[in-house]
């Protein structure tokens, strides 16, 4: 079985690589953009702050893809730049104005998004200025439809949670307790979840709310502990799945626990506590079948020294999907190009070429029809089990 990789830096260092990056993109595109023919994709990552880990990523995969398209020649004669913001975490007042900035000094009309809470705040600016949006990090049903142009290559909360919480009742795991943030993002996983164990068979043992990144969760776990579940849910993201196994294991339940997050930073926190931990994500792996997957993870290996996690793959993949697209729309001899009109495009095909493999298709919703992996961690390293196709 092959091992999911994650990237690791301190996060000092991240910070401060992090803020470089945003400079240097930004000059990189606002250069490019003196040029005639050039399209500037915006992206919103969490550049700095505790998530920075995931700009990071998101950062490189997006990068590494405008690189390659530029050493091609472009799309049709035009340069691809690529310029990013931060929304330091999901903020929203940063998102927005990390959005006005992307459309005042660079007019894009395609912007890469990520996480639930910068992702709904800038969505009717997407609409006011014809946008299209990608996301291929942030999980919020409530994302869906947010936006009139807005599309998801990433699984998102309510599918990793249904299939979660299938695996757990197909393995007799039948008294569920849950562990939820407080948040939009767990509330959309608790209103699919609830539902489904309830129709196959389940029982609900306990549902525990907590804030992001609360101090103490010992409230909570005691009371889950005191229902004598057969599994617990963690639907919440990292870096808490660390902090929550590490409680419950130290209150002395040695009950099979499901998430839907894993990053370095929850490995960080959880150490020895997450031993036996399943979760279920996104996965990409570049398997012999696949030449593309293959190309792109040995390009990223060779620009950032690790191997590419599934989020640098949905940017790879986000930012040749809007070229595509672009090219789509140029071919086309369309007098205007802006999002309504790549959207239109991709709705008449939704079937597209993806560097998982094969093709993804995006579904009426917006969101691409995707299986799901379900890992477990061995030894401090979460180990791919089987692919799962949400319910």
């Amino acid at each position: 079985m092959k091992k999911l990789v994650h990237g690791t830096l301190a996060l000092g260092t991240a910070a401060f690589l992090a803020c470089a990056a945003i400079t240097v993109q930004a000059a990189d595109a606002a250069a490019t953009n003196a040029a005639d023919d050039t399209f500037t994709i915006g992206a919103l990552f969490a550049m700095t702050g505790k998530a920075d880990w995931y700009g990071k990523v998101m950062g490189q995969g997006a990068r590494l893809a405008v690189d390659e398209i530029n050493a091609k020649g472009g799309v049709a004669g035009t340069r691809l730049a690529l310029a990013i913001e931060d929304h330091k975490g999901g903020v929203a007042k940063d998102a927005v104005s990390g959005m006005n900035r992307l459309i005042n000094m660079h007019d894009v009309k395609a912007v890469l998004t990520s996480f639930t809470p910068s992702t709904l705040a800038i969505a009717p600016i997407a609409d006011q200025k014809n946008i299209i949006l990608f996301n291929g990090g942030g999980v919020g049903q409530s994302m869906i439809g947010a936006a009139r142009d807005i599309f998801h290559n990433r699984s998102l909360s309510s599918d990793l949670g249904v299939s979660a919480v299938a695996w757990a009742i197909d393995n007799g795991h039948d008294r569920v307790a849950q562990l939820v943030w407080k948040t939009d993002a767990g509330d959309d996983v608790v209103k699919v979840v609830n539902p489904y164990v309830e129709k196959h068979g389940g029982e609900l043992a306990a549902i525990e709310t907590m804030d992001p990144g609360a101090a103490s969760i010992d409230t909570q776990v005691a009371k889950i502990r005191a229902s004598k579940p057969d599994v617990i849910g963690l639907w919440m993201f990292s870096p808490d799945p660390g902090t929550a196994m590490k409680r419950i294991r130290e209150f002395g339940m040695d009950t099979p626990v499901i998430g839907i997050e894993y990053t370095p930073d929850v490995q960080n926190i959880g150490g020895k506590y997450m031993e036996g931990y399943h979760f279920m994500a996104d996965y990409f792996q570049a398997t012999d079948d696949n030449p593309w997957g293959q190309a792109f993870a040995k390009a990223y290996q060779a620009a950032y020294g690790e191997a590419p996690e599934f989020y640098a793959a949905n940017y790879y993949d986000a930012v040749y999907l809007i070229a595509d697209l672009l090219r789509q729309a140029k071919e086309a001899g369309e007098p205007v190009i802006d999002g309504d009109v790549l959207a239109g495009y991709l709705r008449a095909n939704p079937a597209v070429d993806t560097v998982y493999g094969g093709k993804m298709v995006f579904q009426d919703n917006g969101v691409a029809s995707k299986p799901v992996a379900l890992f477990e961690v061995k030894d401090g390293k979460p180990v791919f089990q089987k692919y799962v196709t949400a319910q």
